[in-house]
């Protein structure tokens, strides 16, 4: 008899032999599953905490060739601000859709916003610039903070989650739902206060940590009618749990009744498209494709496998604009037609 003794090889042992209590099986109606699952996806996250007055303030109003840029900050929960940036394509006569972007580990949403502060953020390729990409493609962007990020808890060498994540899980929190609660009350402030941005029209995208965010908003809150979540979707097994991660991406018993892939039934029918990179060590292509399958099933259980996609860039871990843009607009152009 083999003796190990090595107890994270234990614990991935048991993972991966332990099928997820909640797994869509059809024995309930897709809708009745994805209501049981969604409470109890948003019981794991934390969620819902206590809305409050938005204390909605505008710090500045610029223009650029391209854009009208309003900076912002609002109250998200008692006690709690988020700084952001919301561009509006010059010459925009009706509202337009919105894209939520969601920088990663990073200095911050400047990198969204294409804006080097600190030294680390020049080595950006180009596709980290969301906010960018998606003015050029023809929507608003808006920038969000997220919590242990830039402005808010971050530092110049990027973020910094383990206390604030170890803290959050003290008392019942996780910083994923503190994320996503930021992501739902941005919207409530879009519908009131910014008639320029479609808030009926609302796409959440990110990579790494922002793609993890994204995929979380989109599973509990629908009022986000397309997801691109990059580099982050994949089996708990093959991601976070087979290799040292942010403290910020774990949820605790969330593998007892999901996988990640299963998670991804609670955004159907909505539009998903799913990006990884073929060369990314930390999240690794075999799980991005086994959550994949199972996402995919769902969608063709309900009718709809049209409305999500795999994309699979050539390289390693970070976004890949020229091959998922594309795709994403096809399918939210197709429902137009």
């Amino acid at each position: 008899m083999t003796r190990n003794f090595n107890p994270h090889k234990h614990n991935r042992d048991l993972m991966t032999a332990l099928r997820p209590e909640m797994r869509f099986d059809g024995s309930l109606p897709f809708a009745e599953w994805q209501k049981a699952a969604r409470d109890k996806l948003l019981g794991l996250l934390g969620l819902p905490f206590v809305k409050c007055d938005p204390l909605l303030e505008i710090e500045s109003k610029t223009k650029t060739d391209d854009a009208k840029e309003l900076r912002f900050t609002f109250q998200s929960e008692e006690g709690y601000f988020v700084p952001c940036h919301l561009l509006i394509p010059k010459g925009a006569a009706k509202p337009l859709p919105v894209v939520i972007c969601l920088q990663g580990h990073s200095t911050g949403m400047h990198v969204s916003l294409g804006r080097a502060r600190h030294d680390v953020d020049k080595k950006s390729d180009g596709d980290e610039a969301f906010a960018v990409r998606a003015l050029r493609e023809g929507y608003c962007a808006l920038t969000i903070e997220q919590r242990c990020f830039g402005e808010c808890g971050g530092t110049e060498k990027g973020p910094d989650c383990y206390n604030s994540s170890m803290a959050a899980l003290l008392i019942g929190r996780t910083t994923l739902g503190e994320r996503v609660w930021d992501v739902q009350r941005a919207i409530d402030v879009l519908e009131k206060h910014f008639p320029q941005a479609d808030a009926n029209s609302v796409v959440c995208m990110g990579n790494s940590g922002g793609g993890t965010a994204a995929f979380y908003a989109a599973c509990v809150e629908e009022r986000i009618k397309a997801a691109m979540p990059s580099c982050s979707v994949c089996a708990y097994e093959d991601s976070i749990a087979a290799r040292t991660h942010c403290s910020c991406n774990f949820v605790p018993n969330v593998r007892k009744y999901f996988d990640m892939g299963d998670l991804g039934g609670l955004i159907a029918p909505r539009k998903l498209v799913v990006v990884t990179g073929k060369y990314d060590t930390g999240f690794f292509l075999d799980g991005v494709k086994k959550s994949y399958a199972i996402i995919k099933g769902m969608y063709d259980h309900i009718g709809r496998g049209n409305d999500c996609a795999l994309v699979v860039g050539d390289g390693g871990h970070r976004f890949y604009a020229d091959e998922a843009w594309p795709v994403l607009n096809g399918m939210l152009k197709r429902d137009l037609n």
